[in-house]
């Protein structure tokens, strides 16, 4: 009995160290699975720590580059402002402009900057392809000379107060001379002074950016005093007439043409072309009567508004532009339709015209422009037979201002003074245009 015992308590005793021995193999094997586990994510840890160490390499690299280019963008610049005058700077869109960072496929390579260094000189926004080169804007000092071309789809209307003033003196000789210093008859001495003042109402529209039209209806207010004295009769006093007239003037239409661009060193042409409608008072028309106290002198009851016969006047100007002048000339011929009248067919003379000056931009704003005018009338004609000592010479020095109120309106002041005995003394014409876009685009 005792063996049996002894026997199973041996047997129990092995079974329990056995169950110790694996319960300690089992947590022995745990933790060695842990300790490896432990050590795999260490190896981990330190490859993700080693590689967020070459990216901050890589950003610096990439922001010293950045600050060298930058550094070599602001010298050229400086060295660009100092060549060349800066203009006014064209938006530019950011996101277009902003330096693009090219990454590297080998990791030990920093990522490249593309070469974005500006081809044109910075301030100065290259041309656009759609835009055309445009006469350049100066003073208005005639209808052919001064002004830009409309633009495509604008229109332009033009209010205006035209002044002149012209004082001379005459003498009348209507008498019978036998000679050089004896005359029968009447001799007369006239002062003449006129005064003129035109409102007009003009408006023009841009057909193309080439291209435009004009239309202009005037109205005319004149206002003439002549002093008389006859001296072949002895006569102590003088006699003082007046006259005056007020209507509508004549019509004109215009148009203007821009020929070539001006590219390769050309000055700019423009065409013109002015047609006039006789609907203003004719002076054909005006009735004359007997002046009382000078015998056989004749004045007009009223004064004439308008010209009394069509014309047509083609021209061609020639605008050339060096910064910051602009210099100008024109070639005019004018054409004068023959008119049946009272007195039988009068052709009035043609006129050849020659104008030339230059135009000054003081500023933004402002701008002035310096020039001289001449015409040449030639002979008249009455049934065919010229009218001896009809011509005229009529020159002007010329002299605009202009002053850009806003971006739609602009004052325009032009001075005219004569410079020979057939032109008015003073003329003065102040223009007011304002513009607006009938379309977009």
């Amino acid at each position: 009995m005792k063996m049996k015992f002894w026997h199973r308590k041996f047997l129990l005793l092995g079974f329990i160290n056995g169950f110790i021995y694996i319960c300690c193999v089992f947590f022995i094997n745990n933790c060695y699975a842990e300790t490896g586990k432990q050590n795999d994510s260490s190896a981990q840890y330190k490859k993700l720590i080693a590689e967020q160490q070459k990216e901050f390499q890589i950003q610096r690299q990439i922001i010293a580059e950045q600050g060298k280019q930058l550094e070599e963008l602001k010298a050229r610049l400086d060295t660009l402002m100092n060549q060349t005058p800066v203009t006014k700077q064209a938006p530019v869109k950011q996101a277009a402009n902003k330096p693009q960072i090219v990454a590297a496929k080998d990791n030990n390579q920093p990522p490249s900057l593309p070469n974005k260094l500006p081809s044109k000189p910075v301030g100065q926004a290259p041309p656009s392809a759609t835009e055309k080169p445009r006469p350049p804007e100066i003073p208005r000092l005639s209808e052919t000379v001064g002004g830009v071309l409309t633009k495509k789809g604008n229109i332009v209307f033009e209010p205006s107060m035209y002044y002149a003033y012209t004082s001379n003196n005459r003498v009348f000789l209507d008498a019978f001379t036998f000679l050089p210093a004896i005359a029968i008859g009447l001799i007369d001495m006239r002062e003449v002074k006129r005064h003129s003042f035109i409102g007009t109402l003009g408006a023009r529209y841009g057909v193309t950016d080439r291209l435009e039209l004009e239309f202009r209806l005037p109205y005319v207010y004149r206002d003439d005093t002549q002093r008389s004295r006859p001296v072949s009769i002895g006569a102590g006093i003088d006699e003082t007439f007046n006259a005056t007239g007020s209507d509508i003037g004549d019509l004109e239409f215009a148009g203007r043409y821009q020929l070539n661009s001006g590219a390769n060193g050309w000055p700019i042409i423009v065409g013109n072309v002015i047609a006039t409608a006789p609907t203003g008072k004719s002076p054909f028309d005006i009735e004359y009567v007997l002046a009382q106290g000078v015998p056989g002198a004749t004045f007009p009851t009223e004064l004439p508004t308008g010209s009394g016969y069509f014309s047509f006047q083609p021209s061609l100007t020639a605008l050339y532009p060096t910064d910051p002048a602009v210099f100008f000339g024109n070639l005019s011929y004018s054409y004068n339709a023959e008119t049946s009248t009272k007195n039988g067919d009068i052709d009035p003379g043609d006129t050849l015209g020659l104008s030339f000056g230059l135009g000054f931009g003081v500023n933004e704003k402002s701008s002035f422009s310096l020039g001289y005018s001449h015409k040449h009338v030639l002979d008249s004609e009455i049934n065919g037979v010229e009218i001896p000592g009809s011509t005229l010479d009529i020159g002007q020095l010329l002299v605009g201002y202009s002053f850009k109120y806003s971006p739609r309106t602009t004052f325009n002041l032009s001075l005219g003074i004569g410079t020979t005995t057939d032109s008015q003394d003073v003329t003065l014409n102040f223009r007011v245009p304002m513009t607006f876009g009938l379309f977009d685009g």
